[in-house]
C-alpha cells in the first residue's frame, strides 16, 4: 500500500506554486517532478484550503474527500505517477456536490498529467 507523504517546510510549496497547474471547478492541482530520482513507496501529496472556505468541519470534509479520491485512483487505476509532488488547494463545490463527480474530475485531471508527461 502508498501512503501519502505531506510537504511539511514552505520553502517547499513556494517551489510547488511555481510550477504547473490545472485548474478545475473543485480544485486547483499543482504539480512538479520530484527532485530526487530515487524510488520510492510513498506519494509527495498536499491538501491545502483556506479559513476562507468555512470552519474546520467544512474545510475538513473537502480534505477527506480529495484524499479518497486520490487513493480510489491509486488502487484501482494506477493512474498516478509517484515521480511527482502534487498540492490540490480544495474549493468550496466539493462540498456541495456528489462524490461521484469529485472523483470524475479528479481522475480526468491525473489523465491529462499522464498524458502531458509522455
Amino acid at each position: 500500500m502508498i501512503k501519502f507523504k505531506s510537504l511539511n517546510q514552505s520553502k517547499d510549496f513556494l517551489k510547488i506554486l511555481k510550477k504547473k497547474k490545472i485548474n478545475t471547478k473543485y480544485f486547483t492541482l499543482y504539480f512538479d517532478k520530484n527532485l530526487k530520482s530515487e524510488i520510492n513507496k510513498f506519494l509527495n501529496i498536499s491538501f491545502v484550503m483556506k479559513k476562507k472556505i468555512g470552519n474546520s468541519v467544512k474545510r475538513n470534509k473537502i480534505k477527506r474527500r480529495l484524499k479518497y479520491a486520490v487513493q480510489k485512483i491509486l488502487h484501482e487505476k494506477k493512474l498516478i505517477d509517484l515521480g511527482y509532488t502534487y498540492v490540490f488547494f480544495g474549493k468550496n463545490n466539493i462540498y456541495k456536490d456528489k462524490f461521484s463527480n469529485v472523483f470524475y474530475e479528479v481522475n480526468e485531471t491525473f489523465k491529462k498529467i499522464k498524458q502531458a508527461g509522455n
